[in-house]
Formats: C-alpha cells, sequence, structure tokens
C-alpha cells in the first residue's frame, strides 16, 4: 500500500517541485518587475528577436545581475566566462534543502538528457570519457563525408513538393532533413525514423521548466517510450552491428572498459535529440531571416561562398537555444560580483551574441559581418556542442538547396514559434516556393 502511495504521489511531487512552484515563482516576480521573471515569462511567447529590449536591459543591470532565482547575464565575456570555468558545473543542481529532498525522493529511473549520465549535465571525468568516444564522428573531416549525402537528401525532399501548392517548410523540409541525416549517422532504419522523431519532438519539452500538469505527463510518458523505443533500437544493433554511430559506441572501449546500458542509451538519445531538434530551428530562422532580408539574399546569390559565414550570422542573430544553466560548485567571483558555491548562473547565448562590445550594430543581420563566427550559439568550453561542425553543414547545405531550387520562395501569414523559453525556432512555417 505504501508502495502504491509513492507510486502515485512522485509525479505530482516531482512537478510541484520541478514546475508548478517555479511557474508560481516566476509569474509572481514578473509582476514585480524582476528580470529574470519577466524574460522567462516573455520567451514563452516572443521570438528571440523581439526579445532584443530586454537582453539590453538586462546587460544594463550590470555584468552579472542577481535576479529572483538566479544570477543573470547577457554580456559576451561574462557568458564565457562562466561556461569554460571549473567553478561551475553543467545544468542545475538541487540544493539540500527540504525541496531538494523532495525532488530526490520523486525520482525516477527515466532516461533524460538533464539527468546523468547525459553529456549535458556530467563533468570530468565521465564527461571526458563519454565526449572522446562519441567525438569521432561529429569530426569536420567525417562530417564533410557526409556532405553529399546531405545534398542528396535536401534535393530528394524539395522534389516531393509541388512549387504551386502552399506548404508548411517545417513539417516538409527543416523538421524531415536533419532527423534523417542524424538516423542514417546512427543506423535507424528507414520504417522506424517516424515513430522515432514523434517521441523525441513530444520529449523535447523535458528541456524546459514551468510546464504545466498535463504537459509534464505528456513529456514524461514520450521520454518512456522514447527509452523503450531506443533499447529496443540498440538491442537490434548490437545483434547485427553496421556502419553507424551506435555500432562504435557499442564496441567502443577505454582501457578495456565499454560505456554501460545507461550511459549508450543516454548518448544515443542525446545525439539522436540534439543532432535535429536545434537543426530544425536553425533552418527555420535562417528561412525566415533571409526572406526577410532579401537584400542578404542577394549577397548569397552573387557570391555563394558567403554561405558558410552566413549560417554563423543566423546562428548569431536568432540562436536555436536562447539559454543555458550552471550551478556554482564553489564559493567564486564573476566579474567583480562574489557567486556563493549553490548560485545557479544563467546565461543567454542569445543576448550575448547581441553584445555590441563584441559585434557592432548587433540588431542587424550582415551575412557578411567578419566576426559572425565568435558568437556563442554552440556554448564554450568542455561543454561545447559535439555536433557544431554537423549543425553547420547542414545548415548550409539545407539553406543553399533551398534558395537556389526556389529563388521566389514566399513566407505566407500564420507562422508559429514554439512556445518554449530555450528551444527557439518555428513550430510552423507556411509558404509557397516559386521557382521563380
Amino acid at each position: 500500500m505504501v508502495d502504491r502511495v509513492g507510486t502515485l504521489a512522485k509525479p505530482a511531487v516531482r512537478w510541484g517541485v520541478q514546475h508548478g512552484l517555479t511557474k508560481l515563482a516566476l509569474r509572481a516576480g514578473a509582476l514585480r518587475g524582476d528580470l529574470q521573471s519577466r524574460l522567462f515569462h516573455e520567451a514563452a511567447t516572443s521570438p528571440n528577436l523581439a526579445l532584443g529590449g530586454l537582453f539590453d536591459e538586462i546587460r544594463a543591470a550590470g555584468p552579472l545581475y542577481r535576479g529572483g532565482f538566479a544570477y543573470l547575464t547577457t554580456h559576451h565575456a561574462v557568458v564565457r566566462e562562466v561556461l569554460t570555468s571549473n567553478d561551475f558545473r553543467a545544468g542545475i543542481t538541487p540544493g539540500t534543502g527540504m525541496l531538494a529532498r523532495l525532488n530526490q525522493w520523486a525520482a525516477v529511473e527515466v532516461m533524460s538528457p538533464m539527468a546523468p549520465p547525459s553529456l549535458l549535465v556530467t563533468e570530468p571525468p565521465d564527461h571526458t570519457r563519454l565526449r572522446k568516444l562519441v567525438t569521432r564522428v561529429f569530426t569536420v573531416r567525417a562530417v564533410e563525408g557526409l556532405r553529399a549525402r546531405t545534398e542528396q537528401i535536401a534535393n530528394e525532399l524539395l522534389d516531393q513538393l509541388d512549387p504551386s501548392d502552399p506548404v508548411d517548410l517545417v513539417d516538409t523540409y527543416c523538421g524531415v532533413l536533419p532527423v534523417t541525416v542524424i538516423a542514417e549517422i546512427l543506423g535507424v532504419p528507414e520504417d522506424q525514423r517516424p515513430r522515432m522523431h514523434a517521441l523525441a519532438n513530444a520529449a523535447a519539452p523535458s528541456l524546459e521548466m514551468g510546464l504545466g500538469w498535463r504537459q509534464f505527463q505528456d513529456v514524461n510518458n514520450a521520454l518512456a517510450g522514447f527509452d523503450n523505443w531506443l533499447t529496443g533500437h540498440l538491442d537490434n544493433v548490437r545483434a547485427e552491428p553496421g556502419d553507424n554511430l551506435l555500432s562504435q559506441l557499442v564496441a567502443a572501449r577505454e582501457d578495456g572498459v565499454g560505456l554501460t546500458d545507461l550511459e549508450l542509451r543516454a548518448t544515443a538519445g542525446l545525439v539522436l535529440g540534439a543532432g535535429f531538434e536545434t537543426t530544425v530551428n536553425l533552418l527555420g530562422n535562417g528561412i525566415a531571416l533571409l526572406h526577410d532580408n532579401p537584400s542578404q539574399l542577394e549577397v548569397l546569390r552573387d557570391d555563394p561562398s558567403v554561405w558558410p559565414n552566413a549560417v554563423d550570422e543566423i546562428l548569431r542573430m536568432d540562436p536555436p537555444v536562447m539559454l543555458t544553466g550552471r550551478t556554482c560548485a564553489r564559493d567564486t567571483e564573476v566579474a567583480g560580483v562574489r557567486v556563493p558555491r549553490g548560485a545557479v548562473a544563467t546565461l543567454i547565448l542569445a543576448g550575448a551574441n547581441r553584445d555590441p562590445e563584441v559585434f557592432d550594430n548587433p540588431a542587424l543581420f550582415d551575412v557578411r559581418r567578419a566576426n559572425a563566427r565568435e558568437h556563442i550559439s554552440f556554448s564554450a568550453g568542455r561543454h561545447y556542442c559535439l555536433g557544431a561542425a554537423l549543425a553547420r553543414m547542414e545548415g548550409e547545405v539545407g539553406l543553399r538547396t533551398l534558395f537556389e531550387r526556389f529563388p521566389g520562395l514566399r513566407l505566407s501569414g500564420g507562422a508559429v514559434h514554439r512556445s518554449s523559453r530555450i528551444l527557439r525556432g518555428y513550430r510552423h512555417l507556411p509558404g509557397v516556393l516559386r521557382p521563380a
């Protein structure tokens, strides 16, 4: 009887601690004018491009603003300092009070991108060992080997579309291209890809805070379903290994020791999810920016060699991930501000990309910007994005192929942004392709 009560109560306790109380606190903080609360409140309904003024307010409040729940910064130098500092650990580590103990009691053994052994939140030596095993498939050289296949996939997808009919570019192109590429990298059979995509999409809000009770339940069900699917896929890979990343990870050994089953599932799940969720946003955001700035599209048509730099400018201007968090591991000082052990730092990547101390006229979208690559959209330090080279290549191929095939592309009304505070992009992007 006690076990049954615990089983029923734990999800509600977990939601209350992680989301319910957070949602109430953010709402109250926004009413008081707390900049952090305002950011999270407004981000749920506004795209990155509409938050520039709030980024500036936070920057004007100092290099490290003490918000109602965490330290906050949009300063490029401060974001980079925290991301590369050994005084901070990835993720948000629970404290030691009553809420932390309740959260620990209610924890479940469901694979999550925000729980160890996910690379997002592990630290050395485990992070070093795991990252070393995955890095080889995402080197620049390895990614360039995928370019021709990515171009082929992009053209095949566009061949299936009627240029005269309205289309949702997210459903038909942005959301399919990166899924197909990452599925091939990981050896996912074609008939399993729709289920993999659906489960991973439904689980993506697990990165969020302040979820409603129903969405929290849906996300947990999706995480469990994704974990079950991935377990079966790994069993198939073990039985019939091939020339793909999962087969390499299953066989990989470091000093004679391989990955545990949980490490394999966590690493493969993260690579699958991160391998397309953020790239979907990059493609959608890039289409919208180039469509709304036709003079910049003309630059690319006149000189296609600018495309790689244009992708970095898109990543700077409208990044797929707005922010990340770190927990202070020991008393330290950042930008002249004392930060106590256990404090949380919210690093606003999209704001750091608009820092006028680094980028001249940062609100201007300029595909020839000389230092566009100094954006911090892929994080920095030991947690720098493993898939950065792959994302850049897919962004370049996906956008260039689309606009070369359909130079008359026009977006229609009805675009819908994700209602998300972290993953930033379009849920729907209607348009007409028009070859000329």
